[in-house]
């Protein structure tokens, strides 16, 4: 499904959060705080967009996603990059192999969420951490009802209007309307391990960065 999309994907995030995505993307970068040298692997990384603030800090970063396509067009623009092919839920690495692991936007997109953050715990070094953004539960009942009810609407019509693969924002307004809200993602990741788990609401808790150690 993701294959279809790469080569407007990165345009297609600008659209629909009205660039907010960029500063979401700078939220993230500062709670991984990645130092030269850090070992981070970028789950979910899609065409690398993502990935480059930590190669550019002096992190060696690893993007991998399960979308060959994807893959395809993030070597093709940024070559440097390490890109991997691989499952959340069965990552192609050592035991904590890495001092960081972040995931964006992709979380949702895993059949087993307890088994992919066990799976994320078990390449990440004991001490190092976990960052992942993704959509969540407005935290004011009336705008969580707008949200819900138009906002999350609109998807499959930008993607009708702007995108070669229309079903696939489809999905993405589905995928976000079922994802857990704030409190029970902390409870899954605390399930699977992680320690310290603590969460940051960002846009109205439209979007929420988790954080956790190993």
């Amino acid at each position: 499904m993701f294959d279809g999309v790469a080569e407007r994907y990165d345009l297609m995030n600008d659209v629909m959060t009205a660039g907010q995505m960029r500063r979401w993307r700078r939220a993230v970068f500062e709670a991984v705080d990645p130092q030269p040298g850090q070992r981070i692997l970028d789950l979910a990384a899609g065409t690398g967009t993502s990935s480059r603030p930590f190669a550019d800090a002096g992190a060696l970063v690893i993007p991998c996603d399960l979308s060959l396509g994807m893959l395809r067009v993030g070597k093709e623009r940024q070559p440097d990059l390490p890109f991997v092919a691989g499952d959340a839920l069965a990552l192609p690495f050592a035991d904590g192999a890495f001092d960081a692991v972040t995931i964006s936007y992709g979380l949702r997109n895993v059949e087993r969420t307890g088994d992919a953050l066990a799976e994320m715990r078990r390449v990440t070094r004991p001490g190092g951490r976990v960052v992942i953004c993704e959509v969540s539960t407005p935290t004011n009942s009336l705008f969580s009802k707008v949200y819900k009810d138009h906002l999350l609407g609109v998807l499959p019509m930008l993607g009708k209007v702007a995108s070669s693969n229309p079903s696939a924002y489809a999905y993405l307004a589905e995928s976000m309307a079922t994802w857990p809200d704030q409190q029970t993602l902390a409870d899954l990741m605390a399930a699977a391990g992680w320690r310290e788990v603590a969460w940051k609401n960002l846009f109205g808790g439209t979007v929420a960065i988790h954080r956790g150690l190993a």
